[in-house]
């Protein structure tokens, strides 16, 4: 049998991984057209149970990653200067090129090697496969191909944002929100190393044209962000790795495979980074489609269904929920009014996943000081 996965992602590296695993003498062909070593960003985010989804059946791989993670059990909200504490709402965090690293380093114990610095133009080039697999993300070649059949949809936001990462080790994942004369910020900031965290600096798109970003030269503006976060930065700068303005894209599918082509991660479905699943999303379809091949003898026809039927019903409630955080983001500057620990009640019930009786059982020091403050 031979598989050709188009994409060297954690979804791509970690399918590869599985398969070979599980079927020694598959053939297993991962295609990725940046380096080894390349990667844009810099740390990425785990809810708070981060990697507990690959404990039972892969003790190894979370054996391997977890002692890399950063851990923290609250998170923290700025607003107007004043800090709110969200205890028991905890995240975990790795670098993500490190986590790529250790992805390849998993894949290379069971002998495949991606063939990097490939560009693919057309999957033709690819040759004859039992099964293709796009896991090649947002501008994935595979769904482009395929466009009508899978149903593809892709929309923007309007919110701007970029990567940045800093020197300064975050306590927690933050949320600092910024009212300023020339337009309204937020940064999401978290630690991913002891001396290293990723800084996500977004504005709406009034901000963005006002205060003259579109035409800003990079370093400008990176230099303009330091100061609207210098509170937070605490004389740290912010890097840049690709740090470009973008709005964030909205992939989605009516449809899962065609034929012997399936789509996993994000170029099946993004998820707004606001909510800290993409990762886990893309690895645990990984984990869906190698059971489903697993569970039908590693017959196409019938696993590419089984996947999406199994997994779609998870998908969709977790996609609905980070659609409704991102449409809270898209606004975030109508809230900036409010007191500070209405906001936080605004931005910890965003998704429509939580209510104030789940929240008092889970962050009961936060539910008490809100009601204090109400009173």
């Amino acid at each position: 049998m031979r598989i050709v996965i188009l994409g060297a992602g954690p979804a791509g590296l970690y399918l590869a991984y599985l398969i070979k695993r599980r079927q020694p003498g598959a053939d297993v062909t991962v295609v990725e057209q940046n380096p080894a070593n390349a990667t844009f960003g810099f740390g990425v985010v785990f809810s708070d149970r981060a990697l507990e989804f690959l404990r039972g059946d892969d003790p190894e791989t979370y054996a391997a990653i977890t002692p890399a993670m950063e851990v923290w059990s609250d998170m923290t909200l700025v607003l107007r200067n004043e800090r709110v504490t969200l205890d028991g709402i905890g995240f975990a965090a790795v670098g993500r090129l490190q986590l790529l690293q250790m992805l390849q380093a998993r894949l290379a114990s069971v002998g495949v090697v991606p063939q990097f610095e490939r560009a693919v133009t057309s999957l033709d080039e690819l040759g004859e496969a039992d099964l293709m697999v796009g896991a090649d993300g947002v501008n994935s070649l595979v769904r482009k191909t395929f466009e009508q059949e899978f149903g593809a949809s892709l929309s923007y936001l309007n919110n701007r944002f970029a990567w940045f990462g800093t020197t300064r080790p975050f306590d927690t994942l933050t949320q600092t929100f910024r009212h300023t004369p020339i337009g309204d910020f937020n940064a999401h900031h978290y630690r991913y190393a002891a001396n290293r965290s990723t800084f996500i600096v977004e504005m709406d798109e009034a901000s963005f044209v006002r205060a003259g970003f579109e035409r800003m030269p990079a370093d400008d503006a990176r230099a303009l962000c330091e100061k609207v976060f210098a509170d937070a930065l605490d004389g740290h700068r912010l890097i840049s790795n690709n740090s470009i303005w973008r709005r964030f894209p909205q992939v989605s599918n009516a449809r899962w495979h065609h034929g012997k082509y399936v789509l996993i991660g994000d170029a099946l479905r993004t998820a707004h980074f606001s909510i800290g699943s993409g990762t886990r999303l893309a690895m645990e379809d990984a984990i869906a489609l190698d059971r489903a091949l697993a569970a039908h003898g590693d017959d196409v026809a019938a696993a590419l269904p089984a996947f999406a039927a199994a997994r779609r019903p998870i998908v969709e409630k977790i996609v609905s929920g980070a659609n409704a955080s991102a449409a809270w983001y898209e606004r975030f500057a109508e809230h900036l009014q409010l007191p500070p620990y209405d906001f936080a009640m605004s931005y910890l019930t965003r998704s429509g996943r939580i209510d104030l009786e789940r929240l008092r059982a889970v962050s009961p020091q936060f539910v008490a000081r809100y009601e204090q403050s109400r009173a």
